[in-house]
Protein backbone atom coordinates (compact mmCIF):
# COMPACT_ATOMS: atom_id res chain seq x y z
CA UNK A 1 0.00 0.00 0.00
CA UNK A 2 1.37 3.12 -0.75
CA UNK A 3 2.08 6.30 1.63
CA UNK A 4 -1.20 8.40 1.72
CA UNK A 5 -0.26 12.27 2.12
CA UNK A 6 -2.66 12.42 4.95
CA UNK A 7 -0.21 9.74 7.01
CA UNK A 8 3.10 11.28 6.22
CA UNK A 9 1.49 14.48 7.58
CA UNK A 10 0.20 13.21 10.71
CA UNK A 11 3.67 11.40 11.06
CA UNK A 12 5.80 14.35 10.84
CA UNK A 13 3.35 16.40 12.73
CA UNK A 14 3.33 13.66 15.47
CA UNK A 15 7.31 13.82 15.53
CA UNK A 16 7.61 17.42 15.71
CA UNK A 17 4.84 17.68 19.09
CA UNK A 18 6.92 14.63 21.04
CA UNK A 19 10.89 16.14 19.64
CA UNK A 20 10.64 18.36 22.75
CA UNK A 21 10.07 15.21 25.06
CA UNK A 22 13.01 13.20 25.33
CA UNK A 23 13.59 12.40 29.41
CA UNK A 24 12.72 8.99 29.65
CA UNK A 25 10.10 8.23 32.61
CA UNK A 26 8.05 11.49 31.47
CA UNK A 27 4.34 12.18 31.12
CA UNK A 28 3.51 15.23 29.47
CA UNK A 29 0.03 16.34 28.74
CA UNK A 30 -0.75 12.23 29.49
CA UNK A 31 2.07 11.15 27.00
CA UNK A 32 4.18 8.47 28.62
CA UNK A 33 7.91 8.57 27.28
CA UNK A 34 9.86 5.62 27.66
CA UNK A 35 13.38 5.25 26.98
CA UNK A 36 13.68 1.72 26.02
CA UNK A 37 17.05 1.14 26.50
CA UNK A 38 17.42 2.60 29.80
CA UNK A 39 17.86 0.68 33.52
CA UNK A 40 15.22 1.61 35.65
CA UNK A 41 14.93 1.39 39.36
CA UNK A 42 13.02 -2.03 40.73
CA UNK A 43 9.38 -1.54 42.57
CA UNK A 44 7.59 -4.18 44.42
CA UNK A 45 3.95 -4.35 44.36
CA UNK A 46 1.08 -6.31 45.77
CA UNK A 47 -1.49 -6.99 43.20
CA UNK A 48 -4.62 -6.92 45.62
CA UNK A 49 -3.11 -3.23 46.81
CA UNK A 50 -4.55 -2.11 42.89
CA UNK A 51 -6.33 -5.01 41.66
CA UNK A 52 -9.35 -6.56 42.64
CA UNK A 53 -8.77 -10.82 42.16
CA UNK A 54 -11.48 -13.47 41.84
CA UNK A 55 -11.12 -17.10 41.01
CA UNK A 56 -13.35 -19.66 39.08
CA UNK A 57 -12.77 -23.54 39.75
CA UNK A 58 -13.75 -24.55 36.34
CA UNK A 59 -16.09 -27.86 36.94
CA UNK A 60 -14.82 -30.86 35.72
CA UNK A 61 -16.93 -33.97 34.27
CA UNK A 62 -16.29 -36.28 31.77
CA UNK A 63 -17.68 -33.93 29.27
CA UNK A 64 -15.77 -31.20 30.68
CA UNK A 65 -12.32 -31.41 30.37
CA UNK A 66 -10.61 -28.94 29.08
CA UNK A 67 -7.24 -26.81 29.20
CA UNK A 68 -9.19 -23.66 30.44
CA UNK A 69 -7.73 -21.36 27.53
CA UNK A 70 -10.33 -18.67 27.98
CA UNK A 71 -11.72 -16.22 25.04
CA UNK A 72 -14.31 -14.46 26.27
CA UNK A 73 -15.86 -14.31 29.89
CA UNK A 74 -19.31 -12.12 30.11
CA UNK A 75 -21.71 -11.62 33.40
CA UNK A 76 -23.35 -15.11 32.72
CA UNK A 77 -20.57 -17.26 30.58
CA UNK A 78 -17.02 -18.72 30.05
CA UNK A 79 -15.89 -19.71 26.69
CA UNK A 80 -12.70 -21.77 26.97
CA UNK A 81 -11.09 -24.39 24.24
CA UNK A 82 -7.95 -26.47 25.02
CA UNK A 83 -4.77 -25.03 22.91
CA UNK A 84 -2.30 -27.92 22.09
CA UNK A 85 0.26 -27.27 19.48
CA UNK A 86 -0.55 -29.37 16.54
CA UNK A 87 -3.41 -30.92 17.89
CA UNK A 88 -6.88 -29.77 17.11
CA UNK A 89 -9.90 -31.09 18.87
CA UNK A 90 -12.55 -28.52 17.77
CA UNK A 91 -13.93 -28.39 21.28
CA UNK A 92 -15.48 -24.99 22.36
CA UNK A 93 -16.22 -24.96 26.30
CA UNK A 94 -19.03 -23.21 27.51
CA UNK A 95 -19.46 -22.22 31.78
CA UNK A 96 -21.90 -20.67 33.34
CA UNK A 97 -20.00 -17.50 35.22
CA UNK A 98 -19.57 -19.53 38.52
CA UNK A 99 -17.38 -22.13 36.39
CA UNK A 100 -20.79 -24.86 35.78
CA UNK A 101 -20.18 -26.42 32.55
CA UNK A 102 -23.01 -26.28 30.54
CA UNK A 103 -22.70 -26.94 26.98
CA UNK A 104 -19.57 -28.08 24.56
CA UNK A 105 -19.87 -27.39 20.90
CA UNK A 106 -18.00 -29.08 18.16
CA UNK A 107 -18.60 -27.85 14.38
CA UNK A 108 -15.18 -29.32 13.48
CA UNK A 109 -14.98 -30.59 9.98
CA UNK A 110 -15.55 -30.23 6.28
CA UNK A 111 -18.08 -28.51 4.73
CA UNK A 112 -19.16 -25.34 5.00
CA UNK A 113 -20.80 -24.92 7.99
CA UNK A 114 -18.18 -26.12 9.84
CA UNK A 115 -14.45 -24.92 10.92
CA UNK A 116 -10.90 -26.77 10.64
CA UNK A 117 -9.20 -24.80 13.28
CA UNK A 118 -10.02 -22.73 16.16
CA UNK A 119 -7.65 -19.69 16.72
CA UNK A 120 -10.04 -17.71 18.45
CA UNK A 121 -13.65 -17.49 19.65
CA UNK A 122 -15.39 -14.10 20.03
CA UNK A 123 -18.17 -13.59 22.21
CA UNK A 124 -21.18 -11.09 21.00
CA UNK A 125 -23.20 -11.19 24.34
CA UNK A 126 -25.53 -8.35 22.83
CA UNK A 127 -26.73 -10.70 19.83
CA UNK A 128 -26.03 -13.93 21.64
CA UNK A 129 -23.22 -14.73 18.64
CA UNK A 130 -19.68 -16.31 18.72
CA UNK A 131 -17.39 -16.19 16.23
CA UNK A 132 -14.83 -18.70 15.57
CA UNK A 133 -12.05 -17.72 13.97
CA UNK A 134 -10.49 -20.23 11.44
CA UNK A 135 -7.14 -18.64 9.75
CA UNK A 136 -6.41 -21.98 8.42
CA UNK A 137 -9.38 -21.48 6.05
CA UNK A 138 -9.43 -17.59 6.41
CA UNK A 139 -13.10 -17.69 7.36
CA UNK A 140 -15.16 -16.96 10.64
CA UNK A 141 -17.79 -18.92 11.64
CA UNK A 142 -20.58 -17.44 13.15
CA UNK A 143 -22.82 -20.02 15.95
CA UNK A 144 -25.56 -18.97 18.43
CA UNK A 145 -24.51 -19.89 21.56
CA UNK A 146 -26.05 -23.80 21.43
CA UNK A 147 -23.32 -24.22 18.31
CA UNK A 148 -26.75 -23.57 15.67
CA UNK A 149 -25.22 -22.02 12.31
CA UNK A 150 -25.96 -18.14 11.34
CA UNK A 151 -23.51 -17.92 8.90
CA UNK A 152 -19.88 -17.35 8.08
CA UNK A 153 -17.35 -15.03 5.65
CA UNK A 154 -14.03 -14.77 4.37
CA UNK A 155 -11.44 -12.89 5.52
CA UNK A 156 -10.24 -9.66 3.77
CA UNK A 157 -8.75 -11.15 0.57
CA UNK A 158 -5.03 -10.63 0.98
CA UNK A 159 -5.19 -11.20 4.82
CA UNK A 160 -5.10 -13.40 7.70
CA UNK A 161 -6.59 -12.43 10.91
CA UNK A 162 -4.24 -14.73 12.76
CA UNK A 163 -3.55 -12.13 15.22
CA UNK A 164 -7.20 -12.02 16.68
CA UNK A 165 -10.44 -10.90 16.56
CA UNK A 166 -12.25 -8.75 18.96
CA UNK A 167 -15.76 -7.36 20.16
CA UNK A 168 -16.09 -3.80 19.17
CA UNK A 169 -19.00 -2.96 19.03
CA UNK A 170 -22.69 -4.10 18.42
CA UNK A 171 -22.33 -4.08 14.87
CA UNK A 172 -18.52 -4.84 14.25
CA UNK A 173 -15.29 -7.06 14.79
CA UNK A 174 -12.23 -5.09 15.64
CA UNK A 175 -9.43 -7.51 13.74
CA UNK A 176 -5.91 -7.77 13.61
CA UNK A 177 -3.88 -9.11 10.23
CA UNK A 178 -1.63 -11.57 10.45
CA UNK A 179 0.41 -11.02 7.12
CA UNK A 180 3.00 -9.06 8.57
CA UNK A 181 6.40 -10.70 7.58
CA UNK A 182 6.39 -8.54 4.23
CA UNK A 183 7.60 -5.03 3.70
CA UNK A 184 4.43 -4.05 2.34
CA UNK A 185 3.15 -0.45 3.96
CA UNK A 186 -0.10 -1.83 5.09
CA UNK A 187 -2.89 -0.81 7.68
CA UNK A 188 -2.51 -3.99 9.99
CA UNK A 189 -6.16 -3.07 12.51
CA UNK A 190 -9.30 -3.53 11.03
CA UNK A 191 -12.83 -2.98 11.57
CA UNK A 192 -14.53 -5.19 9.71
CA UNK A 193 -19.22 -5.93 10.05
CA UNK A 194 -20.11 -9.17 11.73
CA UNK A 195 -23.13 -9.51 9.42
CA UNK A 196 -20.63 -9.94 6.07
CA UNK A 197 -16.92 -9.37 7.38
CA UNK A 198 -16.87 -6.03 4.73
CA UNK A 199 -14.09 -3.65 6.04
CA UNK A 200 -15.52 -1.02 7.80
CA UNK A 201 -12.25 1.30 8.42
CA UNK A 202 -8.83 0.76 8.34
CA UNK A 203 -7.09 2.15 11.11
CA UNK A 204 -4.25 3.61 9.88
CA UNK A 205 -0.81 4.12 12.10
CA UNK A 206 1.85 6.19 10.33
CA UNK A 207 5.50 4.95 10.42
CA UNK A 208 8.48 5.77 7.93
CA UNK A 209 9.64 2.09 7.00
CA UNK A 210 8.75 -1.06 7.65
CA UNK A 211 10.12 -2.84 10.95
CA UNK A 212 9.78 -6.69 11.70
CA UNK A 213 9.76 -8.09 15.22
CA UNK A 214 10.34 -11.19 14.15
CA UNK A 215 14.00 -13.16 13.69
CA UNK A 216 14.52 -14.65 10.59
CA UNK A 217 17.50 -17.53 9.66
CA UNK A 218 17.09 -19.02 6.50
CA UNK A 219 13.12 -20.54 6.35
CA UNK A 220 13.28 -20.45 10.48
CA UNK A 221 11.24 -17.69 11.59
CA UNK A 222 10.94 -16.94 15.59
CA UNK A 223 8.54 -13.95 16.26
CA UNK A 224 7.84 -12.00 19.54
CA UNK A 225 4.03 -12.90 20.33
CA UNK A 226 3.05 -10.18 22.60
CA UNK A 227 -0.31 -8.62 21.85
CA UNK A 228 -0.14 -5.46 19.95
CA UNK A 229 -3.83 -5.30 20.55
CA UNK A 230 -4.98 -4.98 24.11
CA UNK A 231 -8.54 -3.79 25.88
CA UNK A 232 -8.35 -0.35 27.91
CA UNK A 233 -10.56 -0.32 31.00
CA UNK A 234 -12.90 2.77 29.23
CA UNK A 235 -14.05 0.38 26.24
CA UNK A 236 -11.41 1.86 24.12
CA UNK A 237 -8.40 -0.04 22.99
CA UNK A 238 -4.23 0.53 22.65
CA UNK A 239 -3.09 -0.32 19.36
CA UNK A 240 0.90 -1.13 18.97
CA UNK A 241 2.53 -0.86 15.59
CA UNK A 242 6.09 -2.81 15.27
CA UNK A 243 7.13 -0.18 13.31
CA UNK A 244 5.84 3.13 14.74
CA UNK A 245 7.61 4.80 17.61
CA UNK A 246 3.61 5.72 19.15
CA UNK A 247 0.94 3.60 21.16
CA UNK A 248 -2.24 4.83 20.24
CA UNK A 249 -5.49 4.68 22.13
CA UNK A 250 -8.45 4.14 20.03
CA UNK A 251 -12.14 5.07 21.09
CA UNK A 252 -15.05 3.85 20.03
CA UNK A 253 -15.63 6.58 17.75
CA UNK A 254 -12.55 5.93 15.86
CA UNK A 255 -10.39 8.80 16.87
CA UNK A 256 -7.34 7.82 18.13
CA UNK A 257 -4.52 9.55 20.87
CA UNK A 258 -1.28 9.14 21.09
CA UNK A 259 -0.97 7.15 24.46
CA UNK A 260 3.23 6.08 24.93
CA UNK A 261 6.15 7.40 22.93
CA UNK A 262 8.96 5.74 23.05
CA UNK A 263 13.09 6.84 22.28
CA UNK A 264 15.16 5.97 20.63
CA UNK A 265 12.86 5.33 17.69
CA UNK A 266 12.71 1.90 16.57
CA UNK A 267 13.66 3.00 12.72
CA UNK A 268 17.18 3.42 14.22
CA UNK A 269 17.54 0.43 15.95
CA UNK A 270 18.75 -3.19 15.46
CA UNK A 271 18.28 -5.38 16.90
CA UNK A 272 15.17 -3.91 17.83
CA UNK A 273 14.21 -3.29 21.40
CA UNK A 274 9.87 -3.73 20.75
CA UNK A 275 7.69 -1.48 23.78
CA UNK A 276 4.35 -3.25 23.99
CA UNK A 277 1.45 -2.28 26.62
CA UNK A 278 -0.44 -4.23 28.88
CA UNK A 279 -2.55 -3.31 31.73
CA UNK A 280 -3.25 0.53 32.31
CA UNK A 281 -5.02 1.09 35.59
CA UNK A 282 -5.95 4.58 37.32
CA UNK A 283 -2.34 4.99 38.88
CA UNK A 284 -0.25 1.76 37.29
CA UNK A 285 0.39 1.76 33.50
CA UNK A 286 2.19 -1.27 32.77
CA UNK A 287 4.40 -2.54 29.47
CA UNK A 288 6.75 -4.54 28.49
CA UNK A 289 10.06 -4.52 26.37
CA UNK A 290 11.54 -7.28 24.44
CA UNK A 291 14.82 -7.27 22.15
CA UNK A 292 14.31 -9.43 19.05
CA UNK A 293 17.44 -11.26 19.08
CA UNK A 294 17.68 -14.81 19.14
CA UNK A 295 20.02 -17.28 19.94
CA UNK A 296 19.02 -20.43 17.85
CA UNK A 297 21.72 -22.90 19.56
CA UNK A 298 20.42 -22.37 22.75
CA UNK A 299 16.91 -21.71 21.38
CA UNK A 300 16.53 -19.27 23.86
CA UNK A 301 16.38 -15.13 23.86
CA UNK A 302 13.81 -12.28 22.99
CA UNK A 303 15.13 -10.80 26.26
CA UNK A 304 12.34 -9.10 28.26
CA UNK A 305 12.13 -6.31 30.64
CA UNK A 306 9.06 -6.00 32.48
CA UNK A 307 8.30 -1.89 33.09
CA UNK A 308 5.59 0.38 35.07
CA UNK A 309 4.93 4.15 34.79
CA UNK A 310 3.59 5.25 38.14
CA UNK A 311 1.53 8.21 37.97
CA UNK A 312 1.36 9.39 41.08
CA UNK A 313 5.50 9.34 41.31
CA UNK A 314 5.98 10.23 37.76
CA UNK A 315 8.55 7.82 37.24
CA UNK A 316 9.21 4.55 35.53
CA UNK A 317 10.29 1.25 37.43
CA UNK A 318 11.01 -2.39 36.71
CA UNK A 319 8.12 -4.03 38.37
CA UNK A 320 7.67 -7.15 40.69
CA UNK A 321 4.00 -8.20 41.06
CA UNK A 322 3.48 -10.53 44.25
CA UNK A 323 0.29 -12.29 44.75
CA UNK A 324 -0.78 -12.00 48.24
CA UNK A 325 -3.14 -15.03 47.95
CA UNK A 326 0.35 -17.37 48.42
CA UNK A 327 2.73 -17.47 51.50
CA UNK A 328 5.62 -17.34 49.49
CA UNK A 329 6.65 -14.56 46.52
CA UNK A 330 4.44 -15.74 43.36
CA UNK A 331 4.91 -12.90 40.80
CA UNK A 332 2.11 -12.26 38.98
CA UNK A 333 3.00 -11.20 35.56
CA UNK A 334 0.69 -8.02 34.36
CA UNK A 335 1.32 -9.06 30.31
CA UNK A 336 -0.39 -11.58 28.77
CA UNK A 337 -1.56 -14.12 26.28
CA UNK A 338 -5.10 -14.21 27.26
CA UNK A 339 -7.20 -11.06 26.22
CA UNK A 340 -10.85 -10.78 26.65
CA UNK A 341 -11.55 -7.21 25.87
CA UNK A 342 -13.91 -5.87 28.67
CA UNK A 343 -14.09 -3.28 30.36
CA UNK A 344 -14.29 -5.53 33.52
CA UNK A 345 -11.22 -7.79 33.64
CA UNK A 346 -7.78 -6.98 32.77
CA UNK A 347 -6.28 -10.49 32.72
CA UNK A 348 -7.12 -13.92 33.52
CA UNK A 349 -4.56 -16.41 34.58
CA UNK A 350 -4.78 -20.01 34.38
CA UNK A 351 -4.18 -21.90 37.65
CA UNK A 352 -3.25 -25.85 36.82
CA UNK A 353 -4.73 -28.02 39.51
CA UNK A 354 -1.80 -29.83 40.26
CA UNK A 355 0.07 -27.16 41.18
CA UNK A 356 -2.72 -25.81 43.42
CA UNK A 357 -2.96 -29.36 45.15
CA UNK A 358 0.61 -29.43 45.28
CA UNK A 359 0.99 -25.68 47.29
CA UNK A 360 -2.16 -26.58 49.22
CA UNK A 361 -0.37 -29.49 50.71
CA UNK A 362 2.64 -27.61 51.34
CA UNK A 363 0.59 -24.72 53.08
CA UNK A 364 1.25 -22.01 50.41
CA UNK A 365 -2.12 -20.73 49.89
CA UNK A 366 -4.55 -18.50 52.08
CA UNK A 367 -8.11 -17.10 51.49
CA UNK A 368 -10.64 -18.19 48.98
CA UNK A 369 -7.90 -19.35 46.58
CA UNK A 370 -6.93 -22.04 49.66
CA UNK A 371 -10.61 -22.94 50.01
CA UNK A 372 -10.89 -23.30 46.46
CA UNK A 373 -7.37 -25.89 46.70
CA UNK A 374 -8.83 -28.43 48.95
CA UNK A 375 -11.80 -29.50 46.45
CA UNK A 376 -9.13 -30.38 43.69
CA UNK A 377 -7.13 -33.21 42.83
CA UNK A 378 -4.37 -33.43 40.29
CA UNK A 379 -6.88 -34.52 37.37
CA UNK A 380 -9.26 -31.66 37.99
CA UNK A 381 -9.97 -28.61 35.15
CA UNK A 382 -7.79 -25.27 35.66
CA UNK A 383 -8.47 -22.90 38.22
CA UNK A 384 -9.21 -18.93 36.51
CA UNK A 385 -7.69 -15.64 38.44
CA UNK A 386 -9.88 -13.54 37.19
CA UNK A 387 -7.50 -10.06 37.54
CA UNK A 388 -10.30 -7.11 37.88
CA UNK A 389 -10.06 -3.05 37.69
CA UNK A 390 -10.76 -1.50 41.05
CA UNK A 391 -14.19 -0.51 41.53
Amino acid sequence: MKKQTALLTTFLFLMTVFGGCKQSGTQNDDIITVDVTASYPKKELILQEFMDVEYIPLETSDEFITMGWVHAISKDIIITRNRRQGSVDGNIYIFDRNGKGLRVINRLGQNDEEYMYVLDVTLDEDNNEIFVNDHWRKKIYVYDLYGNTKRNFNHKEGTSYAMGTYNFDRDHLLCEDGEFFSDEHRNRFLVISKQNGDIIREIEIPYKEYVSSAVHKGNMVMPIRNRTLVPHSDNSWMLMENSSDIVYKLLPDYSMIPLITRTPSIQSMSPGVFLYPAVFTDRYCFMQTVKAEWDWVRNSGHKRANLVYDRKENAIFEYVVYNDDFTNEKTVNMTSEVTVGNNEIALVHIFEAFDLVEAYKEDKLKGKLKEIAATLDEESNPVLMLIKYKK
